[in-house]
């Protein structure tokens, strides 16, 4: 067997030249692109699929836990909560009313899981948590970026960082018209899997991870009834529809690596296979779905987790509840109450880089903690500081490592971010 081959050398035209380059069109990648550009910066995201959102949309995964702290407080505001705002206006999105968050109602409390809005072990209580419909999700990232200027690039695969020093001169990437170059004053990661951290050389560390498929069935009668009954699938927008989360493949098999083809080969091909045997289970076994149907099945796998960047600062268990100088996010936990954190700038910026950052959940964080920051409000929240810090650095002209911080975060709150826990 050949090991290697030798490529021939070669010139890569550029496309484009920017002030901010964000790589990955998630929900983290979305929010730091539109924050960009509407705080006056040049930007370009650019996507290898033909959709924003990420897991947010194309992986099924249609609820933001968490906006609060779990005692009844909103902790998360900002673009995030805009996006909310969006889609409540257009009937898409389902969430537990303000005066009722923080209640232990046991009433209150089922309907809320019914709607897949509480996990984790008890006693519960009422969270401020979003169910929404994904089209209308991936329609108000659009919308977002089409009225904020962002130059968006579609189906286009990022490569290898363009180190030159201290600086990310930029990035390649490849589509189905050849390979290309994006320069850049300042790159954003948030591809979700680090691909730029890991291309620029920058240290990570890699949680292996049990993959997950969501899908959803509609014509389900009596939905209530159903999920009463002890079913593990939850309402959804759009009436007899309902939402399943289906894993992992270590039923059958074992854990992924989601950086190596060959497993997220693997995940894909069996996820999908136990999806249909869900599908089949169902119409068999719960009366409620004797004349179901299949709506869609994510394609998207529902990674939680593979690269995360060792930057400037990690942030830790230990750092639960103690709030940090120069904090730009606070997130509560999905499946803990009243446990904060407070996420700091340092923990978006590579240390080998005066212009390379990541937001979204490659952010540099410890295993535990991430299970916290790894959520879509959590995520847009990151994604949000991650691009108003850019649009600083880039009309300043100071690096990201120079920028005024306290600048910074006076700039988030006055667009809604919250960044002091009640």
């Amino acid at each position: 067997m050949i090991d290697f081959v030798d490529e021939p050398a070669r010139r890569t035209p550029v496309l484009a030249e920017t002030q901010v380059l964000v790589v990955g069109g998630g929900s983290a990648g979305a929010a730091a692109a539109i924050a960009a550009a509407r705080n006056g910066a040049d930007v370009m995201l650019v996507e290898r699929s033909g959709s924003l959102g990420g897991l947010a949309t194309s992986g099924l995964i249609i609820l933001l836990l968490t906006l609060d702290d779990g005692d009844g407080h909103q902790v998360i505001g900002g673009l995030c909560q805009e996006v909310v705002d969006r889609l409540s206006a257009r009937r898409a999105a389902f969430f537990p009313a303000k005066d009722t968050w923080g209640s232990a109602d046991e009433r209150l409390v089922e309907d809320a899981r019914r709607w897949g809005l509480v996990w984790g072990s008890g006693p519960h209580r009422v969270r401020y948590s979003v169910a929404y419909d994904p089209e209308e999700f991936r329609f108000a990232l659009n919308q977002l970026c089409e009225s904020s200027k962002v130059r968006l690039q579609f189906h286009s695969w990022a490569c290898e960082a363009l180190r030159d020093g201290e600086r990310i001169r930029g990035v390649t990437f490849q589509s189905k018209s050849g390979r290309f170059a994006i320069l850049a004053d300042i790159v954003i990661d948030t591809t979700g899997d680090g691909d730029i951290i890991a291309a620029a050389g920058v240290p990570f560390e890699l949680e292996k991870v049990l993959p997950w498929l969501w899908f959803r069935m509609g014509g389900v009668k009596d939905v209530d009834t159903a999920i009463a009954e002890g079913g593990w699938f939850f309402k959804t927008i759009g009436g007899d529809q309902v939402l399943l989360p289906w894993g992992a493949t270590d039923r059958v098999i074992r854990k992924i690596d989601a950086t190596d083809p060959r497993d997220l080969t693997l995940a894909e091909i069996e996820c999908r296979k136990k999806v249909m045997e869900a599908v089949d289970q169902l119409r068999r076994d719960v009366p409620q779905f004797k004349d179901a149907h299949l709506c869609d099945i994510a394609t998207q796998l529902g990674i939680t987790e593979s690269r995360r960047m060792i930057g400037e600062y990690i942030l830790t268990r230990e750092d639960m509840d103690k709030p940090l100088p120069d904090t730009i996010a606070i997130t509560g936990h999905w499946t803990k109450y009243r446990a904060l954190y407070w996420i700091p700038y340092r923990s978006l910026l590579a240390k080998e880089y005066i212009n390379l950052m990541a937001a979204g959940r490659c952010i540099s964080v410890d295993h535990r903690t991430h299970h916290a920051t790894k959520e879509i409000p959590a995520c847009m929240a990151t994604g949000e500081a991650a691009g108003t810090a850019a649009a600083l650095a880039a009309s300043t002209g100071a690096t990201l490592k120079q920028i005024d911080v306290a600048a910074l975060q006076r700039r988030l709150r006055s667009l809604g971010a919250i960044l002091d826990a009640s």
